[in-house]
């Protein structure tokens, strides 16, 4: 389901995937099944989501971004694909974030460009995520720092 006030471009959305109002989704992007893609969500061109993925209000994924199967994103999350960003910089570099199966990312987290988030790991809600996250852990915080493995 493609809610009517909702631009989306793209032609590979899964089966059984769910884009709410006001969502923008440009042409290349790639969706897998059963997503649910909550209102005011902007996802860019060099972007693929996996199966069973849950993305509320207020996220944008921007190029470089692959979150995979099974994974939720909280409200509000930001993500980040450039380390140095200026207005107008011709020489900026894209670098690319992996969000892997699994893993949680609490609401308002900002998770920086270049670094990956393990299998089934967790982000706490505020956390801003500065470096590689490994499988089976809990982060908290500003810098995230490890808490516990889960």
């Amino acid at each position: 389901m493609i809610h009517p006030l909702a631009d989306v471009k793209a032609s590979k959305i899964g089966a059984g995937t769910n884009i709410w109002q006001f969502c923008v989704v440009f042409e290349n992007a790639q969706i897998g099944d059963n997503c649910n893609i909550c209102a005011f969500v902007l996802i860019e061109n060099d972007v693929v989501i996996g199966n069973n993925v849950t993305i509320k209000s207020g996220v944008q994924i921007w190029d470089g971004i692959t979150i995979k199967d099974n994974v939720c994103i909280g409200p509000n999350v930001t993500f980040t694909n450039d380390k140095f960003p200026r207005s107008k910089n011709p020489d900026w570099e894209l670098k690319k974030t992996v969000v892997e199966e699994g893993a949680s990312i609490g609401a308002n987290s900002t998770i920086l460009p270049g670094v990956s988030i393990g299998k089934n790991s967790m982000v706490g809600a505020g956390s801003v995520v500065t470096r590689n996250i490994p499988a089976n852990q809990l982060w908290l915080g500003n810098p995230a720092r490890f808490v516990k493995n889960i």
